[in-house]
Order: C-alpha cells, then structure tokens, then sequence
C-alpha cells in the first residue's frame, strides 16, 4: 500500500496532468486509491467560488457511478439549514477534520446527513479540510462501506494525499476562477482572448459584426427621484431584460455605462453570414424590448412601464486593449460603434424602441422602414434611420 500511495501523491504533485479537468481529477484518484486498497465508496470535493451566484461547486464520485457528478450550490442553499448542519460547512468554519465511525453503534449521530449515510451501508465517514495558500478552507469527504471502517493504515493514507489534493484542486480553482472574473467583467470572447495573452496594450483586431448599443428613456428623471437601493434594483431588472437575450442569441456584452449597454454578434472569421449575425441581433433586440416593457407594470408603486432605445449597427470595429499603462480596457471602438451611439439618441426622438441603419436594415429585407435621413454628428453625409414595421413609435 505505501508504495501505491507514494505513486498517487507523486502523480498529484505533478498535477494530475493526465486529467485536465477537475472531474477527471476526482475520479482518477479515486480509481488509483481503490487499486491501491482503500476501499473508498464515496467521495466528495466541495470548493468555494467566486461567482456572481454560486457560492461553491461540489464534485462527488460513487463507486457505483459512471461519472463524477458536478453541482453548483447558490447564495440560497448556502444559506440553508441542510447546509449550515453539514459536516462540510462545520469544516469550512473551523477547519479541522471530522470522522465519524458509523459502524460504532455509539456513534454520535450529530449531523443530519450521518443516518443517511448509515442507512446507505456507510461504515465510516472523513471530512478533511483542504486548505488553499490564502487561507481559504475548502473540503474532501471520503466514505467507505469495509466492515468496521478504515483501518488506521488507510486513514493515514488519506491523510498523506490531502496537502497534494489540495495543491491540485487550488490551481484548477484558481484558473476557474480567471474564467469566471473575466467572463462576468469583460464577457466571454474578450475573456478567452485575455488568457490567450492578449493583454498588450494596443493589441486591437479589426473585426466585423452586428453592434448593439441601448440605453434606457428618462434615467436622470429616474435617477433624481428613485432611493438608491431602489435604482440599482430597477437597474438590475432592466439589464436582466437583455443580457440573456443577447447572450441566447450568441452576442457577447462588451460594456454597461450606467444605464447603457454595449454589446456586439461577432461574423465567424472568414466569409461568415451577415445576415445571420444582424438577424440573432435582430432576434434578441425584439426579446429585450418585449421584457424591458413589462417592467414597472406590476409595479406597486404605479409607475410608468421603462423604455429603451436600441440602436443596430452592421460595421467594422476596432476590438482589444485600450487604456493607460497599468489599466486597460477590452473593448470596441470606431465608426460603427459611433453611429450606433448617435442612432440610439435618435430612438427617443423618433419614439421608436429599435433603431437599424442602412447597412443593418439591407440584411433584414421586410422587417424595417425608412423612417427619413439625419444629420448625424462626425458623419460627413446624413444618414437614414429605419424603424421596424411592426412598430407605430411610442406617445411622447
């Protein structure tokens, strides 16, 4: 056994480099430490996240099971009694180890999940804390059904792979942890670019795409009358409106300015469909005003339904790293996402909640009406706006 044991720690010093994902990690492991005579049923890691709405992940392997099974656990069930009278979150708080013996007949019962284990034929159950560099704590939960239990020699064994464990299981979290910052502060495209390295001031691509640009009608009148708590709720709400719209449609979120929101449908590199792209805009801009119109109808307060104008613009922008020297920002610039500034301020002249230019309204033949041609400020020429059929304008 020591020799086996000695060969999984030296695998997981090395970093488990023959898993790649944390899953796999979890269920290679549990393979070597079965092979190697640790009779291991159940096992389980809970991590701790940062994530706007989960609170932590849980990877749990069973003998019996063909995969590793992966949950996320929210803000709410973190709160919760199940939680808060789990042996796991008696470790997070304390950080130090429990074992139960459940084949003892007096063992103490004094977690709720302990009798069902008992139930399922569990003999014996460790929680051992894994504690990461920052001194966060996080857990591992190892159960078995040998009659009696784990002999000594095997909870030793545990023991001596809980510092690599927890080595391995910190560098995966942390690399998730990247994805998930960048993902939630920068979005998706932007975030796979930044852990590419795309990270050098100036380093800019030209690329084609559908741009979205919306803001929201009387915010400052909205903002001056509103207690704060209750304009970011409003905010939130609203925003909740068109992010999973844009999101559902295969668009990516660039940027919110207060009360705007910048966000393109990128062409797939080559000859991609511009069609296809100003269409899924087109799609997720109806889907956004839909929502956006019922906020404030169930309002107790007997306020007015919220209004948005959303500007689509089909153009070239300038998309990567722009800033001072030590503070940059992933973003797009240039002349498509400066028509579509300048459309969106239209929409509330022209009572309308989607506003296309020329170049977006030639990809959706039938679905938008010139609405006339407009002075537009840092364009040379005027420029047409066009207006969707289905859409009269809104009483001022």
């Amino acid at each position: 056994m020591t020799d086996d044991i000695g060969a999984i720690v030296n695998w997981l010093v090395d970093g488990a480099r023959s898993a790649p994902l944390a899953d796999m990690v979890l269920d290679q492991l549990c393979a070597k430490l079965v092979a190697a005579a640790i009779p291991v049923w159940r096992a389980g890691v809970f991590v701790r996240t940062l994530h706007p709405n989960i609170v932590a992940r849980r990877f749990l392997w069973k003998a019996s099971g063909a995969n590793v099974e992966v949950a996320a656990a929210d803000f709410e069930m973190a709160a919760s009694h199940v939680y808060r009278d789990s042996p796991i979150a008696h470790v997070y708080d304390h950080g130090v180890p429990i074992r139960r013996r459940l084949a003892d007949a007096d063992c103490p019962l004094d977690f709720p999940v302990l009798a069902d284990l008992r139930q399922e034929g569990v003999t014996d159950y460790l929680v051992q804390p894994l504690i990461f560099t920052r001194g966060e704590v996080h857990a591992a939960s190892w159960a078995t059904r040998q009659p009696g239990g784990f002999i000594d020699a095997q909870i030793a064994a545990l023991g001596r792979i809980a510092a690599p464990l927890t080595r391995v299981a910190e560098i995966r979290a942390r690399d998730r942890e990247a994805v998930i910052l960048l993902d939630t502060y920068v979005g998706g495209g932007a975030g796979e670019r930044i852990l590419a390295g795309r990270i050098r001031r100036g380093d800019v691509e030209t690329i084609r795409a559908a741009i979205w640009l919306s803001d929201m009608r009387g915010f400052t009148a909205l903002a001056d009358r509103l207690p704060p708590p209750e304009l970011i709720a409003l905010l939130n709400r609203y925003f909740d409106c068109q992010v999973p719209a844009i999101h559902r449609h295969g668009g990516e979120v660039l940027k919110f300015m207060g009360d705007g929101l910048l966000a393109i449908f990128p062409l797939p590199e080559g000859d991609g469909d511009p069609g296809a792209a100003c269409g899924r805009a087109l799609a997720a801009a109806r889907q956004a005003r839909d929502a956006v119109a019922m906020v404030g109808r169930d309002d107790a307060t007997g306020r007015e339904p919220v209004r948005c104008g959303i500007a689509l613009h089909l153009g070239e922008v300038l998309y990567g790293n722009i800033g001072g020297e030590n503070r940059l920002d992933f973003t797009c610039i240039g002349p498509g996402v400066n028509l579509a500034a300048r459309l969106e301020k239209l929409t509330g002249r022209l009572h309308r909640t989607i506003l296309a230019s020329a170049a977006f309204a030639d990809q959706c033949r039938g679905e938008f009406v010139a609405l006339g041609d407009f002075v537009i400020v840092g364009f040379a020429a005027p420029q047409t706006a066009y207006g969707l059929a289905e859409e009269e304008g809104w009483a001022p």
